[in-house]
């Protein structure tokens, strides 16, 4: 039964608010973020690792449930990216700000955060609404960007030479970071010269 894809938990008094599953396990991830940033910051990078493993995998469980047992909801459509980008976005800050990565590359990736959700909000205040669709390089982007996380974290944490990879994933997420931009700033511009995104 729909029913019994869903969980009633309490919330105000005398009321409860049903959520799926992989919401649960989404929530969970970013609630996670907290724990992972103090890992770094005490720099046990081992635990840090383990638990961005961790995240991996429950991202793929809640992704994979949602779909086979049809408990897709519009708040897990928004709560899903942005537990991967709240979890992302916060590593990259932990990791500059003691200087497991260079921090030029820390400001480049929230910058671009940063940019993107300006310009929804500023599309809204025009009363142009963007319609926020992740594009093809910005998924690159975001693969990028994991990977090099975890290669950092596991480097550290295992004690491992990561040798040239670490500098190509650098580069690789250095382009991908400044194509999406560019592609991101042409999108808005065209949307807001038409009326029409094309994505």
């Amino acid at each position: 039964m729909a029913g019994d894809r869903f969980i009633a938990v309490w919330g105000l008094p005398g009321t409860f608010l049903v959520v799926s599953l992989p919401n649960l396990i989404t929530l969970a991830r970013i609630l996670s973020v907290p724990v992972v940033i103090w890992a770094i910051a005490s720099h046990e990078m081992l635990i840090a690792f383990a638990l961005f493993l961790l995240a991996g995998v429950s991202d793929a469980v809640d992704g994979f449930l949602a779909k086979r047992f049809n408990m897709k909801t519009e708040l897990g459509a928004y709560l899903d990216p942005l537990a991967d980008k709240v979890l992302i976005v916060s590593i990259y800050v932990a990791l500059g700000i003691t200087e497991a990565v260079p921090r030029w590359i820390v400001i480049l990736v929230v910058s671009r955060d940063l940019m993107i959700v300006g310009a929804v909000i500023l599309s809204w205040v025009m009363n142009k609404p963007v319609p926020v669709r992740p594009l093809m390089v910005s998924k690159m982007n975001t693969v990028a960007q994991i990977l090099f996380a975890g290669l950092v974290l596991g480097s550290l944490g295992l004690k491992l030479n990561a040798g040239w990879l670490m500098p190509a994933m650098m580069a690789a997420v250095t382009v991908l970071t400044l194509l999406s931009i560019a592609a991101y700033v042409r999108e808005w511009v065209h949307h807001m010269s038409n009326g029409v995104a094309h994505h």
